[in-house]
Formats: structure tokens, sequence, C-alpha cells
């Protein structure tokens, strides 16, 4: 059988990317294509998510192990087959291609054609341009010096013996070191 993937952005609205592939082919071929297509560099850690109707993730589908100490099943791009865990139109999944900054695209099971097979996915359709592979943030704008105040000029009378000083106001202050607790 063969799958048909619609993939999309909420970064780049008008990048889409229609790939087909076979579904006994693996998540890892299916995430190669996507970079490939997108122009993205392979040497990123990523990860599919099947999501629900409302695209909450669900199942994790990662690059490698991260040796985790769960007692979930760890399901790897390179050992998983696409129709072990989709097989229904209308699945939805999140390939979250940027981890640090959590980007990602939407995807969604647009077609499955029964009684075909391909030997490698394809990249069918593209439109548009994607999102920057990596967020690229602009230096801040180096404040001016501060001057700072030599202590000798410093006027402590400001602060020491300041005629509105009320002792009372501490009185709520009582008591947090503890020594009234014992």
């Amino acid at each position: 059988m063969v799958y048909k993937f619609l993939v999309g952005s909420e970064e780049a609205e008008k990048f889409k990317l229609e790939i087909v592939i076979d579904s006994e082919d693996t998540f890892l071929r299916l995430r190669n294509t996507i970079l490939d297509a997108a122009g993205y560099s392979r040497d990123e850690l990523d990860s599919f998510y099947i999501c629900d109707d409302d695209w909450e993730k669900d199942t994790e589908v990662t690059y490698i192990d991260m040796d985790t100490d769960t007692d979930e099943d760890v399901w790897l791009m390179g050992d998983t087959p696409l129709d072990e865990l989709v097989e229904d139109e209308g699945q939805k999944l999140k390939f979250v291609f940027d981890y640090e900054n959590e980007r990602y695209f939407f995807m969604v099971l647009k077609e499955t054609i029964p009684g075909k097979h391909m030997s490698d996915p394809l990249c069918q359709r593209k439109e548009g341009k994607a999102p920057a592979e990596k967020l690229r943030f602009a230096a801040p704008a180096k404040p001016a010096p501060k001057q700072q105040a030599a202590i000798d000029d410093f006027d402590s009378s400001e602060f020491y013996g300041d005629e509105s000083y009320n002792e009372d106001e501490l009185s709520d202050l009582e008591g947090l070191d503890g020594e009234d607790d014992m």
C-alpha cells in the first residue's frame, strides 16, 4: 500500500509538501524525504509524534534511543515501519525538526492507495519556501557603558539616619529566622 502525506507549517503558510511512500517503509525514510524536500540537514535530532484529532502528541518515534529509563516502548525511526503506527486516512502527525525551539511540521495521512507499492519515497509536490531550518536571533544592541560612581562619592546620609525610618515596619519580619518556632 502507498501512503500520501500532506506536510505543512504554521510558520510558512504557503509551504506545503506532498510525500508518497510505501506503507511498509520506515519513518527514517519518511524523515529523510521531508528533510531533503525542505532543504534541511539530516544532522539534527528530530522526532515524529502520532497525534490525536486535536493535535495532542501521543506516541513518539525518535531518531535515536535517548536511553531514558521508562517503561514505555521506544520507537526508533530506522526500525519502525509506517504501517505499524499509522494506518487510517486522516491520521495526524507532527514532525519536530527543531527541538530547541519546539518547531515542527504538521502532517496528515491524506490518502492510502491499496494494491500499489513503491521502492523509494518521493516528494510528489512542493509549494512555497520552507521556514528557516534554524532560527537566527539578532544580537541585542550593545548597551551604552554604565558610569559607575566611586564609593567615595556615595552619599550614605540618604539611607542612614533617615527621619522617616519606622522600626515597627519591620515587626512583620520577626520569626523569619525560625527561632520563634522552636
